[in-house]
């Protein structure tokens, strides 16, 4: 059954909506990359100008059926797929992309469809599966031993008190499988050490850790901004949103060293020729930030940075020293439970 999905355009609020159109340039036309089409807003302002074409990705099935409002609406020029980042490369093969656009995180709709299991709030099933995910957090839950679940929650989540939590769920699920989001809630507040003085909730970094690890975000995030670097034309554009530290600094290491103006090689480190790494022009660092206004109306995009880079006229060289840097993050994805 197809539900009548036209209220996401309402109830999902695109960070730094005018920010990305801006930096875009879609009054000049060309094909620009969405590839997290969420509840489609970017697609959406895009396709306002005339001379643009848009692709679209997204894994989340849900999402397919809003972006059918613009294919039927503009047909010849608006293209879906679900596909993870991973699969960019399998969608475009060219050089023919003006712009990609990354809004990393969780999308609003997904978080207040409370049957997904990604909000505290939720008594459902502990889902957590963004779409074309093998496992579920209650998998990951019920089958990880004490030092993996550890990991994840220390490492994915960057909570300093996984220890406690990760014993406490072993504890519990000894008793009785942890299958509800409410279940996992409690053992997490009892866990955590009381701090009145933070307003963030106690969960809110395991929950974190749980769906990244589902769902193999950093793996999908480093595939799917080299693959972009590779379809970009020359002056092309790569614009990336992220929402929490890790993928921030992922993608800050990407630009600032695989551009023009990257630093000089360590004499500790074998000499690379410097060319062949070069992918974008001269990054300045500039990180662009949600304005006040944007803040008051969407009090979550607050941990939002929007970062772009553009593309050089060099070959694509695939920059492996990427997949080194940030291994830690792919190796613990990627482990059986």
């Amino acid at each position: 059954m197809t539900h009548s999905l036209t209220f996401p355009e309402f109830s999902h609020f695109p960070v730094m909506l005018d920010e990305v159109v801006k930096i875009c340039t879609p009054e000049k036309g060309g094909i620009f990359l969405d590839c997290t089409f969420g509840g489609g807003n970017y697609s959406r302002k895009l396709l306002k100008f005339s001379k643009t074409k848009v692709i679209a990705l997204d894994r989340d099935s849900f999402i397919k059926n809003i972006s059918k409002n613009l294919e039927k609406k503009y047909p010849k020029r608006f293209f879906f797929y679900q596909k993870k980042f991973s699969e960019l490369n399998k969608v475009v093969k060219d050089k023919l992309v003006d712009a990609a656009i990354f809004d990393l995180g969780l999308s609003s709709i997904q978080l207040n469809n409370l049957k997904r299991g990604f909000s505290f709030k939720s008594k459902e099933e502990l889902d957590m599966k963004m779409g074309l995910s093998i496992m579920s957090a209650a998998d990951v839950i019920n089958n990880s031993s004490e030092s993996q679940l550890k990991s994840i929650i220390k490492i994915l989540g960057e909570e300093k008190e996984a220890s406690k939590i990760s014993r406490n769920i072993i504890k519990a699920r000894s008793e009785k499988k942890i299958t509800k989001v409410n279940q996992l809630v409690k053992i997490i507040e009892k866990s955590k050490t009381k701090n009145f003085k933070n307003k963030i909730n106690p969960c809110t970094k395991t929950f974190q850790a749980l769906r990244i690890f589902v769902n193999k975000e950093i793996t999908e995030l480093i595939t799917g901004i080299i693959s972009a670097a590779r379809v970009l034309k020359p002056g092309g554009k790569l614009l990336v949103l992220s929402f929490h530290s890790i993928e921030d600094k992922i993608v800050k290491y990407y630009f600032r060293n695989f551009s023009l103006n990257k630093s000089k090689p360590s004499r500790y480190f074998p000499n690379i020729d410097l060319n062949s790494a070069e992918l974008f022009k001269e990054y300045r660092n500039q990180v662009i930030r949600p304005s006040k206004k944007e803040l008051n109306q969407n009090p979550p995009s607050r941990s939002a940075k929007l970062r772009f880079a553009i593309r050089s006229s060099n070959e694509f060289i695939y920059p492996s020293d990427l997949t080194k840097k940030f291994h830690k993050y792919i190796e613990l994805e990627n482990a059986n439970i």
